[in-house]
């Protein structure tokens, strides 16, 4: 090919793409379902009696590498129960400022507390509303589970929970939440 001709063979593929009808999305009128393994927003969750399933061990926020997660564990009490274990996480951070969504910290949770959901509309205004609490990231409360903090189910061990054989709250426990989210 001649030298003089290089240039307009480089204007080829614009030539190409001119005529092609445009794609374009609609969003945020028409969202488009995304996959069912994307990475967005994380939950923290609950087992089916409605005792969180975060023991405070804080390897997700050892395994992040943005240093996007803090956690401060706890003791459990007798009278303050939140988790099975010994502990659970009585503060959690995740700030979304600096969360690449890399779902490391969900490969590094041992009793499989931490998720990440489909939803991806987390924009802001302000920084502060980017620091997603505890409460922002707990898991809905469905009904028949009891809010935290409450006994076990009553002869199970923390074993049992991690296995998955408490299916539900036993009367003992509490009154169960009624509503549905």
């Amino acid at each position: 090919m001649p030298r003089f001709l290089e240039p307009i063979a480089g204007f080829g593929v614009t030539f190409a793409t001119m005529f092609r009808k445009n794609i374009t999305e609609q969003y945020p009128e028409e969202k488009v379902p995304t996959a069912p393994r994307y990475h967005g927003r994380h939950q923290l969750n609950r087992y089916a009696d409605g005792l969180e399933k975060c023991i405070g061990c804080e390897l997700c926020a050892w395994a992040c590498p943005a240093d996007a997660i803090y956690v401060e564990g706890a003791d459990n009490t007798a009278g303050e129960r939140y988790s099975p274990g010994e502990r659970y996480g009585r503060v959690y951070q995740i700030n979304y400022l600096r969360c690449i969504g890399c779902g490391l910290c969900v490969e590094a949770c041992p009793t499989r507390a931490l998720t990440m959901t489909n939803q991806y509309e987390m924009a802001g205004d302000d920084r502060a509303g980017m620091i997603y609490e505890k409460h922002d990231l707990l898991g809905p409360m469905l009904a028949g589970m009891i809010p935290a903090p409450h006994d076990m189910v009553p002869g199970s061990t923390h074993a049992d929970y991690y296995r998955g054989e408490i299916t539900g709250p036993a009367p003992e426990q509490g009154q169960p939440y009624e509503g549905s989210s």
